[in-house]
Order: C-alpha cells, then sequence, then structure tokens
C-alpha cells in the first residue's frame, strides 16, 4: 500500500537519510511505489528544458511535509527587504545587559566578523 499517494502531484520537501548525513531535496511528488517515493524536477539548462526525476526509498525518508510557496500580504506597509528586520521590533539598547553587551564587542572585530581567538603555547610532550 503506498504511504504517501496523499502528495501526488504536489510540490514537497523532503529530507532524507544518506549513510551519516541528512540530504534536504525538494520538487514535485510524482509517483509512489509502495516501497519508495519519486520526485521531479524541472529546470533550463543552457537555453533547453530538463528534468530530473530521483527515487527515495522510505527507509531513508526522515521528514516528508508539502511546500507552500511564499504568501505576502496584501495590505503589508513595511518598506524594509524580506530578511532584515524591522527596526520597530528589535529591543532597546537599555534593555540589553552591559555585561552581555561588552562580552559581544569582545568576540568580534571592528569589521564585525567574529574575532579569532589565539591559541595558547603550549610546550610539547615527547
Amino acid at each position: 500500500m503506498a504511504r504517501y499517494s496523499a502528495f501526488l502531484g504536489r510540490k514537497v520537501e523532503v529530507q532524507y537519510r544518506a549513510g551519516d548525513i541528512l540530504l534536504p531535496a525538494s520538487g514535485t511528488f510524482v509517483a509512489d511505489s509502495g516501497r519508495s517515493i519519486f520526485l521531479e524536477q524541472k529546470y533550463e539548462q543552457r537555453g533547453s528544458q530538463r528534468h530530473f526525476r530521483w527515487e527515495i526509498p522510505y527507509q531513508y525518508i526522515v521528514r516528508l511535509e508539502e511546500k507552500t510557496g511564499p504568501t505576502t500580504a496584501a495590505g503589508s506597509t513595511s518598506s524594509s527587504p524580506v530578511g532584515v528586520p524591522d527596526p520597530s521590533t528589535q529591543a532597546s539598547p537599555a534593555s540589553v545587559d552591559s555585561n552581555a553587551q561588552g562580552s559581544a564587542r569582545a568576540a568580534t572585530s571592528p569589521g564585525g566578523a567574529p574575532a579569532i581567538l589565539p591559541l595558547q603555547n603550549r610546550p610539547k610532550t615527547a
């Protein structure tokens, strides 16, 4: 019996196991054989339409969920781009603990990148 047949024809995201690592996959759910699922992605390469189809056996599937498209609110008034937090929702500097603020400054270099901590010089043992 096909376990995931309810997803047939839908865009899905799958997380599956390959050895010791977890890999993500997304595409259109095109088939369910009862032992494995088949996903397909269509893309354009060098001006020609191509498709890539792969099989993921049931025992390797960790997570499978339907992929929902990006939804944007029609009445959204925020002018900040996606991924940039709105300044009005951030905490004020007065509410941040001064000790945490000082340690955050010490852990970053002037350019904002994390600072490299010096290694201790240990004597070599024979």
